[in-house]
């Protein structure tokens, strides 16, 4: 394991040659984690949990994951497979095990393998949609989660009849105005290339997504390299550890996020 040794976390993980871990991880790095685990030289544990997450309030996402977190017994960590995620993150906490996330403000920066090379990509592609085979395969929401989900609560899930009656049709037709704008900002779909594929009908997906907007389209090749770190233990200064009784914080600078204690 190559954690920092500043990292007032590391000396909360009993350093051997094979860890005991969890991984709680959202389902969209399914295929690469499940490629990734065949090397790892851990024992490792693994929760997928539902993308859908992402479209609920953050602090309704940040309570199921602290449950997860709470749940794991007997591990020397618990790998978290996320970024800060719209401060979705935001407050959770270590128990009695240490927790190891990704500096990353968004699951797009663990697929380019880097902070350094999304920025750059970004940059350089303002108006960029991503897209992999996660966000792809992953994107049906389930029920449980669909009432809670934001685009639900305001409505962006409703038919035009169904806003009429609910809103009045001169609401309606604004609202739907509105909604049918949602992709104002974005001009370009990149699909990322991770290896993982199993054929071309990702790719060939995006490309039709892309088509039907009008807008460009690209294909880049991602980079496994933070995934692979996370699995393996090697947790340099592009991983926050969270050590017991502390707790995720936002920061606005290029390391994204800090600890806290648990009740600071």
């Amino acid at each position: 394991m190559n954690a920092n040794k500043n990292d007032p976390g590391f000396a909360s993980i009993r350093v051997h040659s094979r860890l005991k871990l969890k991984l709680v991880s959202c389902e969209i790095f399914f295929r690469e984690m499940e490629f990734l685990l065949e090397q790892a030289p851990h024992q490792i544990d693994v929760e997928f949990m539902q993308k859908g997450l992402h479209d609920i309030p953050t602090d309704e996402m940040a309570k199921r994951l602290q449950a997860q977190v709470d749940s794991a017994q007997g591990y020397d960590a618990i790998l978290l497979g996320y970024g800060l995620c719209n401060n979705g993150l935001v407050g959770l906490t270590a128990r009695d095990t240490p927790l190891v996330l990704p500096r990353a403000h968004d699951c797009i920066t663990l697929f380019f393998g880097s902070r350094e090379k999304y920025k750059t990509y970004f940059d350089a592609h303002l108006g960029t949609y991503f897209l992999t085979t996660g966000w792809i395969e992953r994107d049906k929401v389930a029920d449980e989660l669909k009432d809670l989900s934001i685009p639900s609560q305001m409505g962006m899930d409703m038919t035009y009849e169904q806003m009429v009656e609910q809103y009045g049709e001169d609401n309606a037709q604004f609202l739907m105005e509105e909604f049918d704008d949602k992709g104002k900002n974005y001009s370009q779909i990149t699909f990322i290339e991770m290896g993982v594929e199993p054929d071309g009908s990702f790719e060939n997906t995006a490309r039709e997504e892309a088509a039907s907007k009008h807008w460009n389209f690209e294909k880049v090749s991602g980079n496994l390299t933070l995934l692979r770190r996370l699995l393996s233990g090697d947790w340099n200064d592009d991983f926050l550890i969270i050590p017991p009784h502390h707790k995720i914080i936002a920061r606005h600078d290029e390391q994204i996020v800090a600890i806290a204690t648990e009740d600071g």
